[in-house]
């Protein structure tokens, strides 16, 4: 089956700025492929701002999300594997949804090489985390059944 994890998080997506809310997305900041500034990580997470307001170029892909983005007045180009996304929600009322439940054992499929790559990425195409870390459910975000 196609996976589901792109279908949710466009819905969600779509949900929270239909409702004129912030999406902000939770990202595993050491996940192969994953383009952010490291300056931003913390305990190898980032919560990126993707309100269409604050981002250029927004493209939601199954493969992946990405977008031109500021920090601290510099221009960086985001790229997140969909897999790297552990959750999404509306920074006004931190209603979303926490990704990563909803794989319930499925395999990421195979990816291909991500057409942004910073130093020290790879491009092996695996969809894998670099290090094996329990995923952790950020206590901000709220399931919504």
């Amino acid at each position: 089956m196609i996976p589901k994890r792109p279908y949710f998080f466009r819905a969600f997506y779509d949900w929270i700025t239909d409702n004129g809310f912030t999406p902000h997305l939770v990202v595993d900041a050491e996940y192969q492929d994953v383009s952010v500034p490291q300056a931003f990580v913390e305990n190898g997470k980032i919560i990126l701002n993707a309100s269409i307001d604050a981002v250029r170029g927004l493209v939601l892909e199954d493969e992946y999300v990405s977008f031109n983005a500021r920090f601290g007045g510099k221009p960086h180009n985001i790229y997140l594997p969909i897999y790297s996304i552990l959750g999404i929600y509306a920074a006004e009322n931190g209603e979303g949804i926490v990704l990563s439940e909803l794989d319930g054992g499925e395999t990421p499929p195979p990816s291909s090489p991500s057409p942004v790559q910073t130093e020290g990425s790879s491009s092996t195409g695996s969809p894998s985390p670099k290090k094996d870390t329990k995923k952790k459910r950020p206590s901000h975000l709220k399931v919504v059944k």
